[in-house]
């Protein structure tokens, strides 16, 4: 297991499986920076997450740590699924989590692509 940002990176979490193909997932796109799919528990009509193709625990560690050309191309896979997914003209939302308070479930950073319906308020007002 290797440190990434003092977080621990995970080499057998489900992402990091997914990427090395020893577990399926329903891909909707996949280039050499990142691997977009289908998340096995949509919380909406559409609800793809996108991963990059690397070690990364969370944004702050992918933005510190991964090469530019990693960064950019991850970036632009997130803008290539939404177009691709047809979400662009009625409005997508975009998610990641970090760590324990966001409730990251999986120590791979991965962005939420959610859409299909209006999909409300960010954060309930408690």
């Amino acid at each position: 297991m290797s440190v990434k940002n003092g977080a621990p990176y995970d080499d057998n979490n489900i992402f990091a499986r997914i990427l090395r193909g020893e577990i399926a997932a329903k891909t909707v796109f996949e280039n050499d920076h990142a691997l977009a799919f289908h998340d096995i528990n949509p919380q909406a009509p559409v609800h793809v997450l996108v991963i990059p193709k690397g070690p990364y625990v969370s944004m702050a560690d992918f933005a510190a740590d991964a090469p530019a050309e990693l960064v950019t191309g991850f970036f632009r896979a997130v803008g290539q699924v939404a177009r691709q997914l047809g979400l662009e003209e009625d409005g997508y939302r975009i998610l990641a989590n970090a760590g324990m308070n966001s409730h990251q479930e999986v120590p791979h950073l991965h962005v939420h692509i959610f859409g299909g319906k209006p999909l409300g308020p960010m954060l309930s007002r408690a």
